[in-house]
């Protein structure tokens, strides 16, 4: 059976993750209020955000700031859109 959850980033009833997808305190928060489609959405802007700004994912520093941007992302302002990027069509 599929869980429905309230979508923070959609705004709408949506199919719900199947697990935690996120480890410590943001990764419930995620699950209970983040559909597979949301989640899906932060994949893609999570690449954008490594690649334009070259991080290290080895570096403590670059995932404080991934982390930061995951939850501006879904319960804040929003993620920053590296400066200089232009989506490819």
């Amino acid at each position: 059976m599929t869980r429905i959850v309230h979508c923070v980033k959609l705004g709408s009833e949506a199919p719900g993750l199947e697990r935690l997808t996120y480890p410590g305190e943001l990764g419930p928060r995620i699950f209970e209020s983040v559909s597979v489609e949301g989640w899906q959405q932060w994949v893609q802007q999570q690449t954008i955000l490594i690649n334009e700004n070259r991080l290290n994912m080895a570096e403590a520093k670059s995932r404080k700031f991934l982390e930061q941007q995951m939850e501006a992302f879904f319960f804040g302002e929003g993620s920053e859109i590296p400066e200089g990027f232009t989506p490819r069509t």
